[in-house]
Order: structure tokens, then sequence, then C-alpha cells
């Protein structure tokens, strides 16, 4: 069995981001930058797989600029067996992804395609569902356990009424929620090893996909401050600050 498991360059959940200026997007300047988080989870996930031996090998792939590569290294050093670059510098909007990925699985014939659900950059939330659709194979989104055998994959989701379990025929789309695993840090020598695995490095035109932004960021803003909270003598009080200040009963 074959995963593909797309990861995403995004700036590291640690750090405080910055918006320009002119407020046409967030400063990427000497920001450090990582995996995106729910990415890091989606390739744990396909590790897991492959040493319960479900899996036989994991396929890497990221779209972006050069620096990406390391990020499909840190996938390499967890565990991952190669990476694919689709190299660019422009913006790409979740239906180019998922065109380029459709394309890729179309090359690469996976049994499933592992991804996160979304990114911590501008949580669009749509990748693996327009992907699942461009595929028309059968999705879980939101997986908090995922078990596979005998050809189908039981994906547990999280539904804003608890959970859901749904069975699916692979080759499938699955994406990974915050309670699925916990990622493992990469070892000394397993980072040394990804050094030596291979990367393809790919550009737009070889897949055919028109990278050419649809939408247009109008401004962009930091969200407003919080006001210092307040201590309340009692109950009453409290009652009566929800009611007649904050107009919330």
């Amino acid at each position: 069995m074959k995963i593909l498991v797309p990861v995403k360059r995004v700036v590291d959940y640690n750090v405080k981001v910055r918006v320009k200026p002119d407020q046409t997007g967030v400063d990427l300047a000497n920001v450090k930058m990582s995996m995106n988080p729910f990415c890091e989870i989606a390739v744990e996930e396909a590790i897991r797989l492959k040493e319960k031996g479900v899996a036989t090998e994991i396929v890497v792939v990221s779209i972006g600029p050069a620096q990406a590569q390391e990020t499909l290294r840190t996938a390499l050093a967890m565990g991952a067996d190669r990476g694919i670059l689709v190299e660019t510098d422009t913006t790409v909007e979740p239906l180019a992804v998922a065109k380029t990925l459709k394309a890729i699985a179309a090359e690469e014939n996976p049994d499933i395609v592992l991804l996160g659900k979304q990114a911590i950059d501008d949580d669009a939330n749509q990748t693996g569902q327009m992907l699942a659709a461009l595929l028309d194979w059968p999705q879980g989104t939101f997986a908090s356990e995922v078990a596979i055998a005998d050809g189908k994959a039981n994906v547990t989701r999280e539904i804003d009424g608890g959970l859901q379990t749904v069975a699916l025929e692979l080759p499938a789309v699955i994406t990974t929620d915050l309670r699925l695993n916990e990622p493992r840090y990469a070892s000394l020598p397993n980072i040394m090893k990804a050094k030596r695995k291979p990367i393809d490095m790919k550009k737009p035109d070889d897949y055919g996909v028109d990278f050419t932004p649809r939408l247009e960021v109008v401004k962009v803003t930091e969200p407003a401050k919080r006001e210092a909270g307040i201590k309340v003598a009692d109950v009453a009080e409290l009652v009566s600050k929800l009611k007649d200040e904050a107009g919330v009963i």
C-alpha cells in the first residue's frame, strides 16, 4: 500500500505573526517557518501505518518555494520514503493545490491520500474535500482514528454531536484532526539519513495546472485587542453585568 501525504510550509505556530504596514498580507521576512501542524499529524499517521505493516511506501509532496525542501526533509527524517516538490513562488489557492495533487495521484497511484484538515496560515479547510471530488474518491474528514483492514478504511470523525465512524473503500482521501496522534521528533541519525532520500523537483507546467490566483486579498488586519477582565463581588453583580453591559443574556 502506498500513502501520499501532502505537506505545507507555514509560519511556525509559536511565532506571533505581524501584518505588513500596508495591510496587504502577513510579514514573512526573517520569520521561522515549519511544517503545518496538521500535516505533521498526517505524516505521523502514515508512518504508524507503515510500522504496523499496513503501508509499504510513504510519498510526501509539497507545493511552494524552493525552501519547502526543508519541510519535505523534516517529513523524510520522521520516516517518509521520498518527496516531491512542485516549486512555485506564487501563493497557491486550495483548488490549484487539489488539481496538482490529482495529477500527482494519477502518476503515483496511491491507496490513500492522507493530509491535514487545514493549514494554520489560511485556515481554508478545502483542499482535502476538493481533491476527493476531483478524484471521485470517498473521503473521511477530521479523523481522530484511522483503521485499515480488508481494503477499507474505518475513519472515526469528530463532529459537533460527538464522533462518527465511516467505512471507506480504498482508494480514499483522509484528512487529519488534532486528536489523531502526537507527532514524533526526528532523531539525529534519521535527520542525517533524510539528506540522502530523493526529492523530485517539479514545476506547475509539468502537471498543466494554472496557479494564477482567483481571489484577491483586499486587506489584512490584526485582531482587536482584548479588554482587561474585571472581578465581580457576587453572582448578582455578574448577572447584572452580563445582562446590562455585555448584553449576552
